[in-house]
Protein backbone atom coordinates (compact mmCIF):
# COMPACT_ATOMS: atom_id res chain seq x y z
CA UNK A 1 0.00 0.00 0.00
CA UNK A 2 1.46 3.71 -0.27
CA UNK A 3 1.01 4.73 2.93
CA UNK A 4 3.37 2.78 5.04
CA UNK A 5 2.84 4.16 8.72
CA UNK A 6 4.40 2.08 11.10
CA UNK A 7 2.37 1.44 14.64
CA UNK A 8 3.51 3.10 17.31
CA UNK A 9 4.70 1.17 20.32
CA UNK A 10 2.76 2.05 23.72
CA UNK A 11 4.27 3.90 26.20
CA UNK A 12 3.12 2.92 29.72
CA UNK A 13 1.60 5.52 32.06
CA UNK A 14 3.24 6.82 35.24
CA UNK A 15 1.65 8.68 37.78
CA UNK A 16 4.05 11.26 38.77
CA UNK A 17 3.72 10.01 42.46
CA UNK A 18 4.81 6.71 41.78
CA UNK A 19 7.49 6.76 39.90
CA UNK A 20 10.34 5.26 41.41
CA UNK A 21 13.35 7.86 42.77
CA UNK A 22 15.92 6.28 39.86
CA UNK A 23 14.26 7.48 37.59
CA UNK A 24 14.43 10.99 38.94
CA UNK A 25 18.31 10.94 38.55
CA UNK A 26 19.56 11.82 35.10
CA UNK A 27 21.25 8.83 34.10
CA UNK A 28 18.13 7.28 34.28
CA UNK A 29 16.52 9.74 31.86
CA UNK A 30 16.14 8.50 28.82
CA UNK A 31 15.84 11.39 25.73
CA UNK A 32 12.53 12.08 23.94
CA UNK A 33 12.61 11.00 20.17
CA UNK A 34 11.81 13.21 18.10
CA UNK A 35 7.96 12.25 17.29
CA UNK A 36 7.45 12.78 13.11
CA UNK A 37 3.89 14.20 12.26
CA UNK A 38 2.10 13.74 8.97
CA UNK A 39 -1.27 15.81 7.90
CA UNK A 40 -3.29 13.71 5.67
CA UNK A 41 -6.30 14.86 3.61
CA UNK A 42 -8.62 12.24 2.60
CA UNK A 43 -10.25 11.71 -0.73
CA UNK A 44 -13.29 13.72 -0.03
CA UNK A 45 -11.13 17.05 0.56
CA UNK A 46 -11.06 20.02 -2.02
CA UNK A 47 -8.81 23.07 -1.08
CA UNK A 48 -8.50 26.00 -3.26
CA UNK A 49 -6.02 29.14 -2.28
CA UNK A 50 -2.64 28.11 -0.80
CA UNK A 51 -1.90 24.83 1.67
CA UNK A 52 1.60 25.43 3.90
CA UNK A 53 2.46 23.96 6.86
CA UNK A 54 5.90 22.87 8.55
CA UNK A 55 5.03 18.89 8.77
CA UNK A 56 5.10 16.31 5.94
CA UNK A 57 1.67 16.16 4.17
CA UNK A 58 -0.18 13.14 2.66
CA UNK A 59 -3.20 14.24 0.15
CA UNK A 60 -4.90 11.98 -1.12
CA UNK A 61 -8.12 14.55 -2.34
CA UNK A 62 -8.02 17.65 -4.43
CA UNK A 63 -5.90 20.59 -4.56
CA UNK A 64 -6.34 23.91 -6.37
CA UNK A 65 -3.44 26.39 -6.05
CA UNK A 66 -0.28 26.05 -4.29
CA UNK A 67 1.10 23.31 -2.11
CA UNK A 68 3.87 24.64 0.54
CA UNK A 69 6.13 22.94 2.80
CA UNK A 70 9.36 23.15 1.74
CA UNK A 71 11.15 21.43 4.56
CA UNK A 72 9.16 18.58 4.38
CA UNK A 73 7.80 16.06 2.68
CA UNK A 74 4.54 15.73 0.60
CA UNK A 75 2.87 12.78 -1.02
CA UNK A 76 -0.04 12.66 -3.46
CA UNK A 77 -2.22 9.94 -3.22
CA UNK A 78 -3.56 7.45 -6.00
CA UNK A 79 -6.61 9.35 -5.66
CA UNK A 80 -5.16 12.96 -6.07
CA UNK A 81 -6.21 15.67 -8.57
CA UNK A 82 -3.40 18.40 -8.12
CA UNK A 83 -3.63 21.06 -9.77
CA UNK A 84 -1.19 23.12 -7.79
CA UNK A 85 2.28 24.44 -7.58
CA UNK A 86 4.35 22.21 -5.40
CA UNK A 87 7.11 23.31 -3.54
CA UNK A 88 8.77 20.02 -0.33
CA UNK A 89 11.22 18.91 0.03
CA UNK A 90 11.20 15.81 -0.86
CA UNK A 91 7.67 14.97 -3.40
CA UNK A 92 6.32 11.37 -4.10
CA UNK A 93 3.44 11.42 -6.65
CA UNK A 94 0.81 8.16 -6.84
CA UNK A 95 -1.95 10.32 -8.44
CA UNK A 96 -1.66 13.16 -10.94
CA UNK A 97 -0.40 16.63 -10.64
CA UNK A 98 -0.69 19.86 -13.16
CA UNK A 99 1.56 22.30 -12.11
CA UNK A 100 5.13 23.35 -11.20
CA UNK A 101 7.11 20.87 -8.72
CA UNK A 102 9.80 22.03 -6.69
CA UNK A 103 11.32 19.16 -4.84
CA UNK A 104 14.52 20.87 -2.82
CA UNK A 105 15.75 17.32 -2.36
CA UNK A 106 14.00 14.80 -4.50
CA UNK A 107 10.99 13.75 -6.51
CA UNK A 108 9.42 10.47 -6.93
CA UNK A 109 7.37 9.74 -9.41
CA UNK A 110 5.51 6.51 -8.92
CA UNK A 111 3.84 3.54 -11.30
CA UNK A 112 0.21 5.12 -12.39
CA UNK A 113 1.25 8.73 -11.18
CA UNK A 114 1.29 11.70 -13.82
CA UNK A 115 2.87 15.03 -13.72
CA UNK A 116 2.18 17.59 -16.49
CA UNK A 117 4.76 20.63 -15.71
CA UNK A 118 8.13 22.15 -14.81
CA UNK A 119 10.24 20.13 -12.40
CA UNK A 120 12.84 21.60 -10.45
CA UNK A 121 14.64 19.03 -7.91
CA UNK A 122 18.14 17.58 -7.13
CA UNK A 123 17.26 13.60 -7.95
CA UNK A 124 14.53 12.45 -9.67
CA UNK A 125 12.94 8.89 -10.16
CA UNK A 126 10.22 7.67 -12.63
CA UNK A 127 9.01 4.12 -12.24
CA UNK A 128 7.45 2.12 -15.31
CA UNK A 129 3.95 2.79 -15.91
CA UNK A 130 4.41 6.49 -14.89
CA UNK A 131 3.89 9.76 -17.07
CA UNK A 132 5.77 12.92 -17.42
CA UNK A 133 5.10 16.17 -19.55
CA UNK A 134 7.25 18.84 -19.52
CA UNK A 135 10.60 19.97 -18.79
CA UNK A 136 13.20 18.82 -15.98
CA UNK A 137 16.10 21.32 -14.19
CA UNK A 138 18.36 19.12 -12.17
CA UNK A 139 20.92 21.13 -9.81
CA UNK A 140 21.48 23.88 -7.99
CA UNK A 141 21.16 26.92 -9.78
CA UNK A 142 24.05 29.46 -10.43
CA UNK A 143 24.01 32.97 -10.61
CA UNK A 144 26.00 35.23 -12.51
CA UNK A 145 29.26 37.00 -11.24
CA UNK A 146 27.33 40.42 -11.17
CA UNK A 147 24.22 39.37 -9.52
CA UNK A 148 22.05 39.55 -12.71
CA UNK A 149 20.33 36.02 -12.92
CA UNK A 150 19.42 35.58 -16.79
CA UNK A 151 17.71 32.51 -16.50
CA UNK A 152 14.22 31.79 -17.77
CA UNK A 153 13.28 29.62 -14.46
CA UNK A 154 11.79 31.50 -12.02
CA UNK A 155 13.74 31.12 -8.35
CA UNK A 156 11.36 29.66 -6.04
CA UNK A 157 11.78 31.23 -1.98
CA UNK A 158 9.99 30.02 0.98
CA UNK A 159 10.33 30.60 4.67
CA UNK A 160 8.02 29.05 7.19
Amino acid sequence: MWNREEPRPVQPVQHPLHTPAAASTPEARVPEAKESRVATLGSSILIKGTLAGSEDLTVDGRVEGRIEVPAHAVTIGPNAVITAEIVAKVVTVFGSVKGNVTAHDSLDIRRGASIEGEVTCTRISIQEGAAFSGKVAMGKRKSKPNGADTDHAPVLATAV
